[in-house]
């Protein structure tokens, strides 16, 4: 278990996209270029990461392919072909034994025993390592690949989430921690008293249980969250362990994290069993010329119709084919709101109130997506790193490299010796389970908690 008094220092995620997160990695010759359908390369990715004694592996996930302009398409295999996440992360678990294993999982789009049932046996599969990353989806696309024409609406999609995950705890509590005796003498493999049925029903699900995998290692997977809107907030105050969020300007990264700690505060939690960890993609080099050509080389194999293509789900509304990409354009253009990411055109209207043209925000963008982009040497980031989380704006980092594999194994022998020596970053792992290593409480299962109940006939 986590120890209280322990020293803090960083947590820090490693955010795979298959050759990295800038949009024209593959192209780079260091990336490995069939990265979406090579099982070795993520398994060297999590070796290097457990080697770097990161806190947790994150892969995201979209239930549908880019749809829009096929010529630009065809130029960012990125999104079009890649594995599952949680049958990735299963077999990551079998080359590691500390590093945690996160993924991203629609609301909108799974059912919540399929999930419940998944999670909690990637728990078991990797000894207590997993966690959930609990998205409603903002791709449009995929409401056509499950029987709806378009996609729930913003605040039906966390109407939806609210019940979705309060089944998913609900199933992951369906068996007490003692529950299965497996006593051959008596002949009794579990305790009938200690399994409890759900028995749900609510406005979008009726579920009633109990979940035919045990109860997880961690008492349930590491919640994680990453919407930015007032929902997504109220969401992840009430549910996420962990924030993913962008955040490009120390200050207003500061006030996210008080305010996000006042929230659980307000709702009764405890504020320190949330860690924020905005993204953060470092382009390394010997010196900050090295880096910043490094960038630039880049940014250069970006053609125009890949980077109006980058940031056309940002906006949907918007037809961004004919605009010039090299004039500044105004905001007026942008819709009052989107069914899309809230958080997303909210950041597209700041760049163009700043007086970014569209070339100038998708090579921003291309980098890591929006998140916090740094050139510079491994001092530099962890400068930069120290300087955030000393003042109280995080509590650690997604760390996303541009290009994969070698932008992991740069940061892993260039940056975390800087971040070890400042005795910001651990010299080894605490424990065994995510938890541990995050230093989270383990929930207590909720049926424990009021005594043992009548056993329910489950058939």
């Amino acid at each position: 278990m986590p120890q209280p008094d322990r020293a803090r220092h960083l947590a820090l995620g490693a955010f795979f996209h298959p050759t990295g997160h800038h949009i024209a990695a593959w192209r780079d010759p260091e990336a490995q270029i069939d990265a979406g359908t090579n099982i070795d390369h993520y398994l060297d990715l999590a070796r290097e990461a457990e080697r770097g004694r990161f806190d947790f592996i994150f892969l995201a996930d979209a239930l549908a392919t880019r749809h829009g302009n096929l010529d630009a398409l065809s130029r960012w295999p990125q999104y079009m072909a890649y594995f599952e996440p949680t049958t990735l992360l299963a077999a990551m678990a079998t080359v590691t034994r500390h590093v945690g294993l996160i993924a991203t999982a629609t609301t909108s789009f799974n059912e919540p025993y399929n999930i419940a049932r998944r999670y909690a046996s990637l728990d078991h599969l990797s000894r207590g390592r997993a966690g959930w990353n609990m998205v409603t989806s903002s791709n449009q696309n995929e409401a056509r690949n499950f029987s709806r024409e378009a996609h729930f609406s913003h605040a039906d999609r966390y109407a939806r989430a609210e019940e979705f995950v309060q089944v998913v705890k609900g199933l992951w509590d369906s068996w007490e921690d003692d529950a299965f005796l497996r006593d051959r003498a008596e002949g009794r493999y579990f305790d009938p008293a200690k399994l409890h049925r759900l028995d749900h029903e609510g406005p979008h699900f009726q579920v009633r249980g109990p979940l035919n995998v045990a109860r997880p290692p961690q008492g349930q997977p590491v919640l994680v969250q990453a919407g930015a809107s007032e929902a997504g907030k109220a969401f992840a105050a009430a549910h996420a362990e962990v924030i993913f969020t962008a955040q490009t300007d120390l200050q207003a990264a500061r006030a996210f994290r008080d305010e996000m700690r006042e929230r659980l505060r307000a709702l009764g939690r405890d504020p320190d069993g949330l860690k924020i960890m905005p993204g953060l993609n470092p382009i390394l080099g010997r010196d900050r010329a090295e880096a910043e050509a490094k960038r630039d080389a880049l940014a250069a194999l970006i053609p125009e119709a890949l980077g109006k293509e980058l940031l056309a789900p940002i906006v949907p509304e918007l037809d961004l084919s004919g605009l010039d990409p090299d004039r500044a354009l105004s905001p007026e253009i942008l819709p009052a709101t989107t069914n899309a990411s809230e958080s997303g055109l909210a950041t597209f209207r700041r760049h163009l109130a700043e007086g970014m043209t569209l070339r100038q925000i998708w090579t921003r963008h291309a980098n890591a997506r929006g998140q916090n982009s740094l050139c510079g040497t491994a001092k530099d980031v962890a400068d930069h790193m120290q300087e955030w989380f000393e003042a109280g704006a995080v509590d650690g980092f997604l760390i996303q490299p541009s290009v994969l594999p070698t932008g992991l194994s740069t940061f892993v022998d260039a940056v975390i010796p800087e971040l070890t020596a400042r005795s910001l970053f651990r010299q080894h792992y605490e424990g065994q389970t995510l938890r541990d290593n995050l230093g989270l409480a383990r929930p207590a299962n909720r049926h424990a908690e009021t005594g043992p109940h009548a056993a329910m006939a489950i058939l």
